[in-house]
């Protein structure tokens, strides 16, 4: 067809469009972004196809970082798993490794996350509630017996005390025989994340900077398989951003560890390959997709073009997925099977390499078997059963997604020169930037709820007066922290003191000296050191840091 046949033919129908009925609803993305209401070659203009969109496996990589996608390979189904004692999580994780799961997640209960012990004043009334309980090497050993941690991929999500968890774990593969270089997984381990949205932060950013630098340094030499960072837009999702500011916010924070490392001296290509992201998988499908491809594509050009990496795998932008969260609902909670099902459907079409599907009581407690199973069969549904495996970045070349993965890669941008105006992340953070930013999208798509332009099915519209909830819920037994403290109470009397504190005093004399710290670490944890003695023991030399108040 001619050009002018093709333009004659487009104004007739656009004018046809503009005088179609509206229904009053808001035609925008989850983010606010307006969606018009049909998307031609036009809305893709000059992009050179070659350069910004290319192949699959080629770069920019904008549609998938595998030549042959899922043929060759499915993406790691993982669930993420963790509540009460380390017996009660090592029992789920067997449960899930024998019904098809090839790739284990721990959850940490909050204590854990903020480098108490269990038996902490701070402590009391959350021992094992929203994950597993683990103080000491103890615990970690017993959370992995019978698991050989050679044959499984483990993803640990834990962030400002990942260093000494890590170490528990290390420890563990000591004892069973392992190699470093054998073991498989990912450490969330994303600091900055935790200033900016999740707040389970316990040392200031600059002292946390070192941990991590000293994390990814370790583990490029020590144990080469295992993605020391995972670079987190979940939580920044999950806090109330845009697709776009989670997009943004994640790879500068990800850019932001890249330096860090540069600046110790590292070279690029020894530890980028091993860096690994963790995106929300949102609602709104197609705004997802393109998050996703323009996240490959930005990545990419930032790592050959500003830091020089010469290896095509320090190019890729590796990521696992979970569903939101954010959008679970107590009320109908089996409508969460749904949404679950339709975000890893998302995720899978923008190109995860792993992915965790929520379970639909998860708003409700921790889920429970029955519900856990139905998610993990999800995404074996999806693998199997629906043909999304058949054929590589299969919505490339659509208008709509090419126009939303061009729009969403020039907001980064826009955004990334936001921060850079502002001294870098940390600086940022300090500033109250990232809140405030978060804050204010959090409240714009309230309003929208609340004046029904957007919908959620079961709480402004479509709602059921009394919602019986016949779902079995998950409850954790006050006696779970009582049989951990326990556990402590046993191994201060059975440990050796001296050692302890000759451990203890390494980790001093490494904070203060800029010595890597994670061989003093393991070496602690091999000692039966507890978590919150070695946090404490930091706290002396690193302090604790108290956010700015942002309104």
């Amino acid at each position: 067809m001619s050009s002018d046949k093709y333009n004659k033919a487009k104004e007739a129908y656009i004018n046809k469009l503009s005088k179609s009925d509206e229904t009053g609803m808001k035609f925008s993305t989850v983010s606010g972004e307006p969606v018009k209401p049909l998307y031609t070659q036009d809305d893709i203009g000059n992009t050179n196809q070659l350069d910004e969109i290319g192949f699959p496996g080629e770069y920019p990589y904008t549609r998938g970082i595998h030549t042959n996608g899922y043929r060759g390979k499915n993406w790691t189904m993982r669930q993420f798993a963790g509540f009460g004692t380390p017996e009660d999580t090592n029992q789920r994780f067997k449960y899930l490794l024998e019904h098809g799961q090839t790739g284990l997640s721990v959850a940490f209960d909050l204590p854990t996350l903020m480098g108490w012990d269990a038996d902490s004043p701070m402590s009391q009334g959350e021992v094992g509630i929203c994950g597993v309980a683990v103080s000491s090497l103890q615990d970690m050993e017993i959370l992995f017996d019978g698991i050989p941690l050679d044959k499984v991929s483990t993803s640990m999500t834990i962030n400002s005390p990942a260093a000494m968890i890590f170490a528990f774990y290390l420890a563990v593969a000591q004892k069973q025989g392992v190699g470093f270089d054998k073991l498989r997984g990912t450490l969330q381990n994303d600091i900055l994340k935790e200033y900016i949205a999740q707040k389970e932060f316990i040392f200031p950013p600059r002292p946390s900077m070192r941990i991590i630098t000293d994390m990814i340094e370790y583990c490029a030499n020590e144990v080469p398989q295992w993605n020391p960072v995972s670079i987190s837009g979940y939580h920044i999702r999950e806090a109330g951003s845009t697709a776009a500011q989670e997009l943004a916010y994640t790879l500068a924070d990800g850019f932001a560890y890249i330096e860090a490392c540069l600046e110790r001296g590292m070279d690029i290509d020894s530890f980028a390959p091993r860096l690994s992201f963790f995106f929300n998988s949102h609602l709104d499908f197609f705004e997802e997709i393109a998050k996703y491809r323009a996240a490959r594509r930005i990545y990419a050009k930032r790592l050959r073009e500003k830091y020089g990496a010469k290896s095509p795998r320090s190019w890729w932008l590796r990521f696992h997925s979970q569903t939101a969260g954010c959008t679970l609902t107590a009320q109908q909670p089996e409508n969460n099977i749904v949404r679950t099902a339709f975000q890893a459907m998302a995720a899978v079409l923008g190109g995860t390499q792993s992915l965790h599907t929520n379970s639909m009581d998860e708003t409700l407690a921790l889920p429970s078997e029955k519900a856990v199973k139905i998610a993990l069969r999800t995404q074996q549904i999806l693998a199997y059963e629906t043909g999304v495996i058949n054929t590589v970045d299969p919505l490339g070349g659509s208008y709509f997604v090419e126009s939303l993965t061009n729009k969403m890669e020039a907001e980064a941008n826009r955004i990334f020169g936001e921060i850079d105006s502002l001294g870098g992340v940390i600086d940022a953070i300090e500033h109250g930037y990232f809140q405030k930013e978060i804050a204010d999208s959090a409240y714009r798509y309230q309003r929208e709820l609340e004046k029904k332009e957007k919908f959620i099915v079961g709480i402004n519209e479509f709602v059921e007066e009394e919602s019986k909830v016949d779902i079995p819920i998950l409850t954790i037994s006050p006696d779970v922290e009582i049989q951990q403290r326990k556990r402590l109470a046993a191994l201060h009397l059975s440990r050796n003191q001296n050692e302890v504190e000759i451990s203890l005093k390494e980790i001093s004399e490494a904070a203060l000296n800029g010595n890597n710290l994670m061989p003093v670490f393991v070496k602690a944890a091999n000692n039966y050191v507890t978590l919150g003695e070695m946090v404490e023991e930091l706290k002396q030399h690193f302090g604790t840091y108290e956010e700015a108040v942002v309104f």
